[in-house]
């Protein structure tokens, strides 16, 4: 097992989403950053679906009531094992009673803990992504108490690493393809949706992440459709929102971009302040 002694900013446990149930209104949910929890479970011969610990801006401290092998990817928040620095993106050994705990953030924004054979926290849908009103909880909380699903293979030490491509946690270009009513746009307003440097707001979550510029906006409301992650709205006071895997599953608002799934990595690493450039691809 692994206890919460401290639970971080905004610590949850995520898969790789929920699907078939969007029909009901559930959304997908599952990790914000796939590249980097694919590549942690992939160090310690997960299964790419098995359950991670998603970690946004300030670690949780962590003990380990198991001995086992751990691997972090993602953000760099300078992590610990019982006071000694651990590197990204490399299998670590884990004592008995070890505690994981976290430092500075140096860049990104979102760290994944992979276990060995995954978290077994409930299942609920096909999925063990926490979303407030279908699990039981939607955040880590002190006192927590995690399931894992330990082997002999846990014993056996560790040297897995991997050359990780950390470029996009700093990159600005997020690639997209046009949405369904990006041609109702005129010119002057598509020039400015691809050519201008936009700031993330504080408004930003697992939900959404809208920006601070506006474009000037004089589309008509469309009739309820379907949204997915990573399409960008655009709202009638002309504000942009970019809807991440906690999203709705329709809106009115019309969809003017949506970003390509690498993109959806890049945003995943941004916050308060972070600037980006749109790409058509």
């Amino acid at each position: 097992m692994v206890r919460v002694l401290k639970p971080g900013f905004y610590s949850t446990i995520q898969d790789t989403g929920r699907f078939g149930f969007q029909e009901y209104g559930v959304p997908y949910s599952g990790v914000m950053d796939a590249y980097a929890a694919s590549v942690a479970n992939m160090l310690l011969g997960n299964p790419k679906n098995a359950a991670v610990v998603e970690i946004t801006m300030t670690g949780p401290t962590l003990q380990f009531d198991i001995e086992t092998v751990i691997c972090l990817s993602g953000a760099d928040m300078s992590p610990m094992l019982n006071g000694v620095s651990v590197a990204n993106n490399k299998a670590v050994k884990v004592p008995n009673n070890a505690v994981l705990s976290f430092g500075k953030l140096k860049s990104g924004f979102r760290t994944y803990l992979a276990i060995m054979g995954g978290f077994k926290t409930e299942e609920i849908m096909q999925s063990r992504s926490m979303f407030k009103g279908i699990t039981a909880s939607h955040v880590l909380a002190k006192g927590d108490v995690l399931d894992v699903k330990n082997s002999i293979k846990s014993l056996v030490d560790k040297h897995a690493s991997i050359k990780f491509n950390n470029s996009y946690l700093k990159s600005n270009i997020v690639e997209v393809f046009k949405g369904p009513e990006f041609d109702k746009l005129s010119e002057e307003q598509q020039e400015f949706l691809l050519t201008h440097e936009f700031s993330v707001s504080k408004d930003n979550n697992r939900m959404a992440y809208q920006l601070e510029d506006l474009l000037e906006n004089n589309l008509e409301a469309i009739i309820t459709s379907l949204v997915l992650p990573g399409t960008v709205q655009l709202t009638p006071s002309g504000k942009l929102i970019v809807l991440l895997r906690d999203c709705q599953t329709t809106g009115g608002y019309p969809r003017v971009l949506q970003l390509k799934e690498s993109a959806m990595n890049i945003m995943a690493q941004k916050y308060t302040g972070s600037k980006i450039n749109f790409k058509l691809v």
